[in-house]
Formats: C-alpha cells, structure tokens, sequence
C-alpha cells in the first residue's frame, strides 16, 4: 500500500463577453483620465446566444467518419500537438431559465473552486501525510452533485483504438482521469464511457511503479495502484491508476501516458468524461509529454466559439506582455507570477509590494487558473483597486448594490456604449497587460445591470481568474520560466 497526501481542487466557472464597436450613443466620463468603451449592446445581445444554444446541433457533438492516422510521439519529443478548446456552456447553458440564473450558478461553482484551491495549499503547507487503506478509496462519498462541470475543455483521443471525449482543462490540478467501465458510480457525460478492456495500449501501473508512488492519494490491491482525488465540496473520483495512449487531433499521439481510470466518480464535470491537467506537477499532461510550452486562449464565455490549447508551438514574441513563473517549493502544481500592482485611468494605485510576494512559510503569492473565473484579491489590494475604480465613475449609474461575488454595480439599461476608466495588470519586471472593458464590467442579467469583475479573499493568496484572461493567448513557456499574454490572438 502506498502513503500519500491528500488534496483537493475543484474546476469551476468562466465569464465572457464580446466587445466591438458601435455608433450609438454613449455615456462618457471626464477626458483627463484614460478610458475604454464598452459596447453594452454587443454584450448583452450575448446573454441571449449563450442560451439559444442547441447542444443537440452544435459541431461538438458531431464526429467526423475518417481521419488521418495521428503519428506516434516519443515522450522526450517536443513535436507541436494541438487541440480544440471549448467553454462549457456550449453544452450546457440551455438547462438555465435566464442569464441571470446563468451567472448565479457559474459564481457559486467559482466559489467552490476557490474554496478547494485554498484547501489544496493548505494542506501543502501543513505538511499532514494521510494513509488510505484500499477500502476507503472505493467508498463512495455523499458530494455536491449540482456543481456541474468545468468551464473549458478539450477533445482528447484516449486508447487504442482512439476514443474521443471532453476533458475539463485545468491549469490547477496535476492527476488526469477519466471515467471508465465498470463504473460502480458515474456521473452523466456526453460520450460513451471509455472501457479499457477494448484497448490494446491500456496497462495497469503495479504499486511499485514510480507514477503511482507520485500520488498524493494512493493505495494498492492485487499489485495494481490505486488513485484518489477528493475536491472541496466532497466530490471525488477512485479508480485504477494506468497508462495508455492518449491522442491530440490529429497532430500526434503519446504512448504511456499514465492516467485515472474512474470506477467511482460522483458530482464532478456534468457533460465531460473527466480532467485534464496542465499543472506543474510530474503527473500533469504537460510533465509527462515533457512539453517545453503550451498555451491556450479562453474564448469570449457566451459566444459559442473555440480557439486552440496548443503545445510546444506558440512562442513569446517581443510585444507581448510577460511575467516571470515563480515557483513555490511548498506546492508544485500551481504557476505563481509576479505581480507588482495595477493601474486603474492611467494611474497607479498604491498597494504595499509585499501583499503580491509568497512567505516564508509558503503562503501569499499570486497563481494564474484557467478554471477561477473571477480574479480574487487580498483584501487590502482588491479595496485599493474598487476604491480607485469607483472614484472614476462617479457619473455613472450605480446598480443593485452587491450581487453574489461583487459589491461594485452599475446600471447600463438605457446606454449603447459607455466610456470607463482603463483597467490594466502590471508584472514585475515591467510589463504591463492592458485590459479590455468586458474583462473587467460582465453583466449579471440581462436587463443591463453590469458588475466589476473582481472579489476579495480573506486568504493571503491572489488568483488571476479567466474573466480577465478571456481573448488573450497566455503562453507558459516552461523552459524558460515565463508567461506570455498576447491580446486578440485565439
């Protein structure tokens, strides 16, 4: 039986909203500060699309009959693989009633995602070894089923021959699964569940293998390892811990890839058939590929449109915005950056260096997650930030006094377009990441009423959500320990 630390994560939600440019009227602030225009037209006509969807007609739920054979890629290989990227809602927004609903569900699942993020380091820090007997990691768990899925996710072939299905994307988690025959405890996903018994590539780790011993949550029965991953709001997956072939489109395929086949799986990822993890741990895809890079661009949240997770393909170019991948020896599996502050119309608003810095004992920082959708700020940083937002729209209409997350509304019913203060991102190092206005105000309904994008925490770490990544191709690139943010490039 192998030891291990448990940990805990759980892929929640997005926003997004589309920006262009429009000759109606507009509310404009004074012209000695810098500002942006939001299309308020443009955005909410949004909130309509996202719900009109049918699942049942979209392209992702269509497969081709024939497709070029992918070529085997060796694992030190730093050959370009590519995959197709969709937000979660495509499937899945038309179980909600209005856009509102919409928007209360995607912030209660941020919620629970940030909550277990929290718990994940938290339990680094504190260093707590816990033992499973084989036992305890097939008991199933009562779990919060109605969280749904994640809110990005990607078409990934597994097996031999292929199996295509929806895998969550995480750039928070390291463990990759899927569900699998005989499941005791499956939750509903949109593709057949994956029956290893039918691959001739699938191979069950022994309990001495070195894969299985980099589990945080493992046990052994008959020579074969087992996985655990628990998440915050008690959902899990247990199963077998394996290795198979696992196929990128059609740009290339890697063997041996060790991955979760899940036999108990309860309240996890409605619609995908598990998770892809991109985290920097030595069991994320991104390790076991050993990828020198990869990107992505999350696509405006209601639209409806992909874009590309790429690997070993996407370069940091000379105009990009960068900051350096800080690491924390406390926990591996997150990607710190340096963040030195914001500016809010030009100026610079004041927050003390050390609020953004990891401690000593590990705490602090700020990490970049694809799966938080809402930007979470230290206190003392998030009050500076609002306070010098709402100091700039004093003009404007303010609108219901808090929803959900946020504390900072306005009221756009009777505007096209309305002029707001810039909002941008600043990196140690010096750089600087401009935002546009639907990265920052999204609407909550849609009726017009548009919130600042942003939330507080009591906790001591910062997380840079997806709302403010949506429409900018963000490139880790691994070997040279920096990120890249190239805006309007999905």
């Amino acid at each position: 039986m192998a030891s291990a630390r448990f940990f805990s994560l759980f892929p929640v939600v997005t926003l997004s909203l589309l920006l262009t440019t429009t000759d109606a009227s507009s509310r404009s602030l004074p012209t000695s500060h810098e500002t942006t225009e939001l299309n308020v037209v443009s955005s909410l006509q949004q909130t309509q699309h996202i719900l009109s969807i049918d699942p049942t007609r979209s392209s992702l739920t269509t497969t081709t009959t024939t497709k070029p054979e992918p070529v085997p890629i060796f694992l030190n290989s730093s050959s370009p693989l590519s995959l197709e990227l969709h937000s979660r809602d495509t499937l899945l927004a038309s179980q909600h009633k209005d856009y509102k609903s919409l928007v209360l569900s995607r912030l209660e699942r941020d919620s629970s995602r940030v909550s277990s993020i929290l718990a994940k380091l938290s339990l680094a820090l504190d260093l707590d070894e816990t033992v499973y007997q084989p036992e305890e990691l097939t008991t199933p768990v009562i779990s919060g089923a109605s969280q749904g899925s994640g809110e990005y996710f990607s078409r990934l072939g597994v097996g031999t021959p292929t199996k295509e299905m929806y895998l969550v994307l995480d750039t928070g988690s390291d463990v990759n699964w899927i569900q699998c025959k005989p499941c005791s405890s499956c939750y509903q996903q949109s593709n057949p569940i994956f029956d290893p018994s039918t691959s001739s590539t699938y191979k069950s780790l022994t309990c001495s293998a070195p894969q299985c011993a980099s589990l945080r949550a493992s046990a052994c029965r008959t020579n074969k390892c087992l996985y655990q991953v628990r998440y915050g709001d008690g959902s899990f997956t247990v199963g077998e811990y394996a290795t198979d072939t696992v196929t990128f489109g059609n740009s290339g395929k890697v063997n041996d890839v060790a991955l979760g086949c899940g036999l108990h799986n309860e309240g996890l990822f409605t619609g995908a058939a598990g998770l892809l993890g991109l985290g920097g741990g030595a069991l994320s895809m991104t390790s076991q590929i050993k990828a020198k890079s990869f990107s992505y661009c999350l696509v405006d949240r209601d639209s409806g449109k992909s874009s590309s997770l790429d690997f070993n393909s996407v370069q940091i170019g000379g105009g990009d915005a960068t900051a350096p991948i800080l690491r924390n020896n406390k926990i591996d599996t997150f990607y710190y950056v340096g963040l030195s502050g914001f500016s809010v119309g030009g100026q610079q608003v004041s927050i003390p260096a050390p609020v953004f810095a990891v401690d000593a004992t590990g705490g602090g920082g700020v990490i970049l997650d694809c799966g938080t959708a809402v930007t979470r700020l230290q206190t003392q940083a998030y009050n500076s930030l609002r306070d010098a937002f709402v100091k700039l729209t004093a003009n404007l209409k303010k609108g219901t006094s808090s929803i959900s997350l946020f504390d900072t509304c306005y009221d756009f019913s009777s505007l096209s377009t309305v002029k707001v203060p810039t909002v941008a991102f600043h990196f140690t190092g010096g750089k600087t990441l401009d935002l546009p206005a639907k990265n920052y105000l999204i609407p909550v309904d849609d009726a017009g009423t548009f919130c600042f994008a942003f939330a507080p925490t009591s906790s001591s770490l910062s997380i840079i959500g997806n709302v403010q990544q949506q429409g900018t191709r963000i490139t880790y690139d691994l070997a040279n320990h920096v990120i890249g943010m190239s805006a309007n490039k999905c």
